[in-house]
């Protein structure tokens, strides 16, 4: 008896198959009303489903989000959970968790978004030149840096003196600049 060889293709897509079922957790859930009509007769999924309990609202992707993309809500899709399911713990599923905020992982899909696979958009990149203030009291040092790490509002970032070389440790404000403090 002899083996059929497997063409690299066929392969290619049965794992892919296989990795796109294995990875992530499914949302287990149906079109939202304002989504999904029926065809047949015409009347809308809030009609056909008016007697029965109504399920969670939540946002899922309706196309693979790529890393370092930003989430917009054009590529998510509202979905109404099964009457009895409840999302799982540390998954955003609300527009405000996920507005703006960027993958930090391939996101699938139909699956439930962690809230561990999304970031902030980051408010200064790495290599750009930014504005060091150090503040004490009534004294204001302001310096010309380039930073080291990209960081988003609040991130503890490091930072290149233009002038000394310096290294240090800054607070990415909200306008863009970084607040040094002494150490």
């Amino acid at each position: 008896m002899m083996a059929m060889p497997i063409s690299c293709s066929a392969f290619r897509r049965t794992a892919l198959a296989l990795a796109l079922v294995a990875s992530g957790m499914p949302a287990f859930a149906q079109e939202s009303a304002t989504q999904s009509t029926n065809q047949s007769t015409g009347q809308s999924a809030t009609q056909i489903a008016s007697n029965q309990p109504a399920g969670e609202v939540v946002l899922i992707p309706n196309r693979v989000i790529y890393p370092g993309e930003t989430i917009e809500l054009a590529a998510l899709k509202q979905v109404t959970l099964i009457p009895g399911k409840h999302k799982p713990d540390a998954m955003a599923t609300l527009a405000e968790e996920l507005q703006g905020k960027v993958a930090k992982r391939t996101l699938l899909p139909g699956r439930y978004i962690p809230t561990a696979a999304i970031r902030e958009a980051w408010l200064v990149d790495q290599g750009a030149a930014v504005q060091v203030f150090f503040i004490a009291g009534g004294l204001t040092i302001s310096a010309t840096a380039v930073t080291l790490q990209p960081g988003s509002a609040g991130d503890l970032i490091k930072v290149r003196n233009s002038d000394s070389g310096k290294i240090l440790s800054g607070t990415v404000m909200a306008d863009g600049t970084i607040q040094v403090s002494s150490s």
